[in-house]
């Protein structure tokens, strides 16, 4: 039960941050360095 919560607060956390462009920005700048690195 306390996964399942977890995965939906997880889930709503992160529609939240890709429908704030800038948020989504600086997350996707941090992915590339961290796959080129």
């Amino acid at each position: 039960a306390i996964v399942t919560l977890a995965a939906v607060g997880f889930a709503g956390l992160l529609l939240v941050i890709l429908k704030s462009g800038t948020v989504r920005e600086l997350l996707l700048g941090i992915i590339r360095t961290a796959l080129s690195a």
